[in-house]
């Protein structure tokens, strides 16, 4: 028996079954510049030339199959009756992108370079590695979007922010078990995302393992010590990863590729705040379902950085929350409005389980894939059910795998973290496992996050 460190506990779980969508981490270009804010216009007029309150297709189009996999969520989160104003918000923001990231797209897809409005890619890597001051002349875009990221907001707490990345670096390799089984793979069960993923070809084939290395080297940034400090690289990655975003949305609302009416924008803010939650609550509810001891103060510490990463992102600062219990409310909601999976989500699992295989651990690689493999299966199939392996076309499996891991966390977040020399051990292990995670990914070569072109 695992014991409650929290309102939320494993006794609810496999049942972490509910996890949301996920929006991308893809670098394509694209254009048209808007009015920035941080947060989205209310009173916008789609692409599509619909009003808000005329929802996508997707929204709420599967309403039986949605409240099945929500219901974990709704015991998690104490809901007693669904919030149709959250809903109709919900469906609404399937239209509504980050202004200010469409501002700077805009100007960066400006073709005339005698455009004093013009921003180069040159000169967003000057502004993100040396700030805006180091921009000769910035174009209005590139000043203004800087203006906005470079502000740190009055709530954030670096003494907090840096708890929360030390926590999750102690936590080791059961993170990345979570990211990539429950939120990831998880997020591959609803139509949307994974479509976008698919048209990008951001995720299928041979490119499948190297965009997920990508992922994980951006989370890595985000974890290390000072990375959320303005030169740190969790801070230049995450502003990096919006920008990249801001220009996905743009070509695909204009390139006729995306059916709008259909999905949504392609990256919107309900799928963006989707993407959030399962970065800060879902890898909390996957992490205790491992057999992790989270107490709430670690609780408030792992919401409060990925709060300060959800901001600088973009997402709508009414969405950011500072509890699990707000944030499992709202990813309630979220599970709630989806649709059901397209051909894109199976492809894009089966992508990921068989690139195990694709991977080179050094000595034994073939045996040591095989087994890598079988323990992906086995880890879904705790995390996803029967239901989930099928809805993903994926074989079935046994989770054997479960149990020893949840004995060593046991006694890593019950013992060892309450001494120092413990938790210094831990963050070693954990630096190590990424090290290595990192290499079967990349080989020799660096491993970057969706690198700007020239």
């Amino acid at each position: 028996m695992i014991p409650r460190a929290t309102a939320c506990n494993t006794a609810v779980l496999p049942a972490a079954q509910a996890t949301t969508p996920q929006a991308v981490v893809v670098a394509v270009p694209g254009t048209t510049a808007r009015t920035p804010t941080q947060t989205t216009t209310a009173t916008e007029m789609s692409p599509s030339g619909s009003v808000p309150g005329d929802y996508p297709a997707r929204f709420r189009s599967a309403p039986e199959r949605s409240r099945r996999i929500a219901r974990p969520l709704r015991r998690v989160a104490r809901v007693k009756t669904d919030d149709e104003e959250l809903l109709h918000e919900i469906g609404r923001r399937l239209r509504t992108r980050d202004e200010l990231g469409a501002q700077l797209a805009g100007a960066m897809r400006i073709r005339d370079r005698d455009d004093p409005e013009r921003v180069t890619f040159a000169q967003l890597r000057q502004a993100l590695n040396h700030g805006i001051g180091a921009v000769d002349d910035p174009p209005p875009a590139l000043a203004r979007f800087f203006a906005v990221v470079d502000a740190v907001p009055e709530w954030v707490d670096f003494d907090q922010v840096e708890r929360g990345a030390r926590i999750m670096r102690e936590m080791g390799r059961s993170v990345d078990d979570v990211m990539l089984q429950l939120a990831l793979i998880g997020g591959y069960r609803f139509g949307g995302p994974p479509d976008l993923l698919v048209a990008t070809g951001g995720l299928v084939g041979a490119t499948a393992m190297r965009r997920l290395g990508e992922t994980q080297k951006w989370a890595l940034s985000v974890l290390e010590p000072n990375g959320m400090r303005r030169t740190g690289a969790g801070f230049v990655a995450t502003v990096h990863v919006r920008v990249m975003h801001a220009l996905v949305n743009h070509e695909f609302e204009t390139n006729g590729r995306w059916d709008v009416d259909r999905w949504g924008l392609p990256i919107n803010q309900t799928d963006a705040s989707a993407t959030l939650g399962l970065f800060n609550s879902t890898l909390l509810l996957g992490i205790r379902a491992l057999g992790w001891i989270v107490t709430a103060d670690q609780s408030r510490a792992v919401m409060h950085l990925w709060k300060y990463v959800g901001w600088l992102m973009g997402v709508d600062e009414d969405w950011l929350f500072d509890t699990e219990q707000e944030q499992n409310r709202h990813n309630y909601h979220l599970v709630l409005v989806q649709a059901e999976p397209t051909s894109a989500g199976p492809a894009l699992a089966r992508a990921l389980v068989e690139g195990q295989l694709t991977r080179d651990r050094g000595r034994l690689t073939a045996l040591r894939n095989r087994y890598e493999r079988a323990r992906l299966l086995s880890m879904l199939r705790y995390f996803l059910g029967a239901q989930g392996l099928r809805d993903l076309g994926l074989p079935s499996a046994v989770p054997w795998a479960v149990p020893p891991i949840v004995a060593a966390n046991l006694v890593r977040s019950g013992l060892l973290v309450r001494a120092a020399a413990g938790r210094r051990y831990l963050e070693r292990a954990s630096g190590r496992f990424a090290r290595r995670n990192q290499r079967a990914m990349f080989g020799a070569a660096t491993p970057e996050v969706g690198a700007l072109p020239s």
